[in-house]
């Protein structure tokens, strides 16, 4: 056996979001649908990510998921629609997303701070979970690394989860406009 082979057999295989990342931007390709840009595919992922982000945000403050407050709870604060915001990251420009609101005012979001227009460090956060498959823990981590505050496991695991399917629901869209031409 050569050290070839070895290294070979010891490679990781591609995680689920790694093979999907890479269909989704041979699909991208294939239509002609830049990665970059006013319309590119990192852009419509970024707003993904980060209103995902802010509804999981969302359910972990009021500790229900939408539409599912138990009659019983002890607080009467729900979700309360939501408010556009427009914010700058460093590669893909002006993203318009949606921020959640609750009821009582005390939502306090973390991934897009109250009154904060500019994003660092968003495009490489995108990247990351798309293209390098990264655990949990690791997207914890690296959360807390950029944005200086703390997500939970949890949290990032709706979101990914969140994320995952509508990845998919784009792909089976990009499949079937594909196949109309």
């Amino acid at each position: 056996m050569t050290t070839l082979d070895v290294v070979k057999r010891n490679k990781p295989e591609p995680s689920a979001e790694e093979l999907a990342a890479k269909e989704l931007v041979r699909m991208a390709a294939e239509q002609g649908l830049s990665l970059t840009g006013p319309d590119g595919l990192l852009k419509q992922f970024t707003k993904t990510v980060l209103e995902t982000a802010l509804n999981e945000e969302m359910t972990e403050h009021l500790g229900h998921a939408k539409n599912q407050a138990e009659r019983d709870r002890g607080s009467s604060n729900v979700r309360n629609g939501s408010r556009s915001k427009t914010v700058l990251t460093e590669a893909t420009g002006h993203v318009g997303i949606e921020v959640p609101r609750d009821r009582d005012g005390t939502f306090e979001p973390v991934i897009v701070k109250k009154h904060q227009r500019r994003l660092t460090g968003v495009d490489e956060m995108v990247l990351s979970l798309y293209a390098h498959g990264l655990t949990t823990g690791e997207i914890s981590s690296h959360f807390a690394q950029i944005y200086g505050a703390q997500v939970s496991k949890e949290t990032i695991s709706r979101i990914t989860d969140k994320v995952s399917e509508e990845m998919a629901t784009w792909a089976n869209g990009s499949a079937a406009r594909i196949g109309d031409i």
